[in-house]
């Protein structure tokens, strides 16, 4: 078999990827608001496919250009406008199905032309009193730099103002940020049904309202379009800059950043298309789209719902962990047991109060945290300020260069300094991705350290709905070795060792090559030998080249990967003994774990990592052991639910086919559901054999 067929390119699994997020639009079985939501997943997650993968791929064939190199990225780019062009025409019919299937439910998605007298009077009362003042019209003149001004973050109704033969044109931007997208219509008494207009058509209905009395026109006409930029950016290098100062800048070269796809409404002129084309500089190389009326689909992850409580999924209040009952503060719960958390099944409050204890408690002495991303109005950082108040020492790593959260991070990186936070920025090039937290505590005369380690983000809000492990130890080799994390992160070229933890970029690669050839060597000597992986995404080829020479040497590996998956399962020789499942449903899939059967003696880690490149050699990533026993089975029996899952799990294929795993005659099983039942059941024993114990 060819090199070229071991692998799959990553981009073209990346959109196989988010076909399996469409494919959950499409299930019928999933309630009508959540598969109208996960259009707005969909779309938000194909911007910023052309905002990396895209522009990474364009910006190759361009260097490639200027050295005279091969054009090998041009085939892959073509690949990519077909594939995602396939799906745009999926997402628009489905779209349609959707709107069709409210209608069946007497909720009412309707456009400017659908309104009776009474609703066209309300709208134009509401456009005047709460949508024109946010509305300027941009005049594109020819003087005017139009992508000086365009932002990739909104969408766009491009204005024809014709009078004879001679047009010219504004772009009026649907002000998001000050308005709700959605807008319930007042409907007549006595009507049982809900209407909704979006504010774009609230717009093109009042359009006349905008330019009447300030322009001489026969006729008028509005247009939707769309841009994305490259959201990479170019970092300064002067000695004399910091690193926060370089990061505002990034962000303002970002806004001004060159095009990669402009997507526009199918019923736009000609001569306007090519007019903005010109003004956009859209290159052959950039994604061309025609679409629908609508635009800046995203807004859709938050479509409100109107109707019936059926139409959304049931709520799943979080578990509270049994393991911290029966304890004065978090910190003797955690000292009596390893403690693990898996969100969104278990409460995020465990996290945010045992960093609000901290904050007060008299024997804490130190706080360090790693921030990658945290909510807008983030309880666990306020904490972090009330403890500095109370005279603990308090370090925050601050990642600036988590994509798409940087301004943001840069704005929590100024609250916390003028606060008294001790702020460390990490080393431009190399980001902090690892999820750590260490609290130090004076016991009697002895230094007492308590420690997070997880797979998922210090943020409220994903933790709702992202599904992560979180470990929480006092155990001292962990704990030790934490602290030497946070001075590694602070004194990156200074010698460390680390014995249990595994740490990108010191020595995730060489052990994990280790672990992998421990199970080979294990299968060749006739024992059984078998890998287990859970991971976003699958794309490093030298981690996908041992896992190919386990496979060949009869290691049984099974993964379940949700995102990109470059290596290729079921190919003779080479991966027939690799099985690959992915499972897309309400929550997404964020946990990183690697366990081996080790002759019987499982070995399990969680992990901040995936594994790409950019996260075994480029990032600080850290991964950590699990060794309590009962956490050990709590996650086998969470591995193994998954496994069985005949719902929502796709089979990973070279095809990329994305075809749901056969349940034969086997029970219906979703696994998400099943996994909170499970926890539920565990929290339940918990406390039962907590009470028990206490009656004794």
């Amino acid at each position: 078999m060819s090199t070229d067929k071991l692998y799959i390119d990553k981009e073209l699994s990346w959109l196989s990827f988010n076909e399996r997020v469409l494919q959950e639009a499409a299930d019928k079985t999933v309630p009508l608001i959540e598969r109208i939501r996960f259009l707005g997943i969909f779309s938000n997650n194909l911007d910023e496919f052309y905002k990396v993968r895209f522009a990474d791929v364009k910006r190759m064939i361009l260097i490639n250009r200027e050295r005279g190199g091969s054009d090998e990225s041009k085939h892959l780019l073509s690949q990519m406008q077909t594939k995602a062009y396939k799906l745009n025409q999926d997402f628009d019919q489905l779209y349609s199905d959707l709107i069709l299937e409210m209608a069946r439910r007497r909720i009412f998605l309707v456009n400017e032309t659908q309104l009776d007298e009474t609703q066209q009077r309300w709208i134009t009362k509401y456009f005047q009193k709460d949508v024109l003042p946010h509305i300027t019209p941009l005049l594109m003149r020819d003087d005017i730099d139009v992508l000086q001004f365009l932002k990739d973050e909104y969408a766009y109704i491009t204005v024809e103002l014709k009078k004879g033969e001679s047009s010219q044109y504004a772009l009026i931007e649907i002000p998001t940020d000050h308005l709700p997208r959605f807008v319930m219509v007042p409907e007549q008494k006595g009507k049982r049904r809900k209407t909704i207009i979006l504010l774009d058509n609230i717009i093109r209905y009042c359009l006349e309202s905008i330019f009447q009395g300030f322009f001489d026109y026969d006729s008028i006409a509005g247009y939707s379009m769309k841009m994305t930029r490259d959201a990479e950016y170019d970092l300064g290098h002067e000695v004399e800059y910091s690193l926060l100062e370089q990061m505002s800048e990034g962000l303002s070269q970002r806004l001004t950043a060159m095009p990669v796809r402009f997507v526009y409404e199918r019923e736009m002129p000609e001569t306007m298309l090519r007019f903005l084309c010109d003004k956009l500089k859209i290159s052959h190389y950039d994604s061309l789209l025609p679409g629908s009326r609508y635009h800046n689909f995203k807004d859709f992850i938050g479509f409100p719902n109107f109707g019936r409580d059926y139409l959304e999924n049931k709520p799943l209040p979080p578990l509270s962990c049994a393991d911290f009952d029966g304890y004065p503060n978090s910190f003797e719960a955690i000292k009596a047991k390893d403690i693990l958390l898996h969100y969104p099944y278990h409460s995020f409050d465990h996290i945010t109060e045992l960093v609000r204890q901290a904050s007060f408690d008299p024997k804490v002495i130190s706080i360090k945290i790693n921030v990658y991303r945290v909510a807008k109005d983030s309880r666990l950082m306020n904490s972090l300020i009330d403890a500095v108040h109370n005279g603990k020492r308090v370090v925050v790593v601050v990642e600036l260069q988590a994509r798409f959260d940087e301004e943001a991070n840069i704005e929590w990186s100024r609250i916390l300094t003028e606060a008294g936070v001790h702020v460390i920025f990490g080393t431009p090039g190399m980001k902090i991705h690892a999820k750590l937290l260490l609290i130090t505590r004076k016991e009697e005369d002895a230094f007492v350290r308590y420690a997070h380690i997880g797979t998922g983000n210090f943020h409220e809000k994903t933790a709702r709905i992202y599904t992560d492990f979180s470990l929480l130890t006092a155990d001292e080799e962990l704990t030790t070795e934490v602290r030497s994390v946070f001075n590694y992160i602070e004194s990156p070229f200074r010698p460390v060792r680390f014995n249990h933890l595994i740490v990108s970029p010191r020595n995730s690669r060489t052990r994990l090559y280790r672990l992998i050839d421990s199970e080979i060597a294990n299968a060749r000597a006739g024992k059984k030998a078998a890998i287990t992986i859970k991971l976003n995404n699958l794309v490093d080829k030298g981690l996908i080249n041992k896992l190919y020479g386990a496979s060949a040497a009869g290691v049984k590996i099974r993964m379940i990967i949700r995102g990109m998956c470059s290596l290729v399962p079921g190919v003779e020789g080479v991966s027939d003994n690799i099985e690959v499942i992915s499972i897309v449903d309400r929550f997404l899939e964020h946990p990183r774990v690697f366990m081996t059967h080790n002759d019987g003696d499982p070995q399990i880690y969680i992990s901040s990592a995936d594994w790409m490149t950019r996260n075994i050699d480029y990032r600080i990533e850290v991964t950590t052991p699990i060794r309590d026993e009962r956490l050990k089975k709590k996650i086998i029996d969470i591995l193994n639910i998954q496994f069985t899952d005949t719902v929502k799990a796709r089979v990973i294929d070279k095809e990329m086919s994305n075809s749901y795993v056969k349940r034969g005659n086997r029970k219906k099983i979703r696994s998400q559901i099943a996994i909170y039942d499970y926890l539920k059941n565990v929290e339940k024993q918990t406390r039962k054999q907590g009470a028990i114990a206490h009656q004794e």
